[in-house]
């Protein structure tokens, strides 16, 4: 996949890396433009509406985690957050505010790069992940208790009442409800719905699973123990 145009907006108040980061991407073929702070990162997103933006955690006005709540609070766009030290109370706390992925500095621009056009693939394509194959693209509203999934609109309800994920959720829950009633380990959900395939990482999983209980409920996600996941659909 190439950039075809794609808007990253890059949002890093170091004036140096900022440019790196802007430079790398357009060689990649990419739209990029750069903020600085938490208040212009906002209206930018407001004003440009990006594809994706890659967030730095730590800015001037107000930090990365204010700047995803605000722009996730007005449309669903992807986020790529960068921190600058592997603490994991900031990435569960950044990915449970609706950031996609994480990536901490020091990194490299060619990881960064596959990073941007992994979470873009995950936005772009049916839901259900690559194991749901061509199927996912032609199915119809999913409907699993109380929950209605529609892939096409990329659109859940629960109760009759929408509720709104960001991408990353929606690929979640979209593939624990195809498997429903299934238990699915965190890594099988890593490469289905993160593309990570072989990856030990757990932490995006299970932050992601804490945000689809805080907007959908507890009782829907049944964690086992040592294992991963399973949707289980009340009496």
């Amino acid at each position: 996949m190439t950039g075809n145009e794609r808007r990253i907006l890059v949002v890093e108040d170091e004036p140096t890396l900022a440019r790196a980061v802007a430079d790398r991407l357009a060689a990649e073929g990419f739209a990029a433009e750069i903020a600085a702070d938490g208040p212009s990162a906002v209206e930018r997103a407001r004003t440009w509406t990006p594809d994706l933006i890659v967030l730095d955690l730590m800015l001037p006005g107000f930090d990365g985690l204010e700047v995803c709540r605000r722009v996730q609070a007005e449309r669903p766009v992807p986020v790529l957050m960068l921190t600058a030290r592997d603490d994991e109370t900031d990435l569960l706390v950044g990915l449970g505010v609706g950031a996609d992925d994480y990536i901490t500095k020091p990194f490299s621009m060619r990881e960064l790069a596959a990073r941007i056009r992994a979470v873009l693939r995950r936005a772009e394509r049916p839901a259900g992940g690559p194991a749901a194959g061509a199927a996912a693209g032609a199915a119809g509203p999913l409907r699993a208790g109380p929950l209605e999934i529609d892939p096409r609109a990329r659109r859940v309800r629960r109760d009759g009442r929408e509720v709104h994920l960001t991408p990353t959720e929606f690929e979640l829950l979209a593939c624990l409800a195809r498997n429903s009633g299934a238990v699915l380990t965190r890594a099988v959900l890593l490469e289905q719905v993160w593309d990570w395939a072989g990856a030990s990482g757990t932490r995006a999983v299970d932050s992601h699973v804490k945000a689809l209980r805080r907007k959908l409920g507890a009782d829907l996600i049944r964690t086992v123990h040592g294992v991963g996941y399973c949707l289980e659909i009340p009496a």
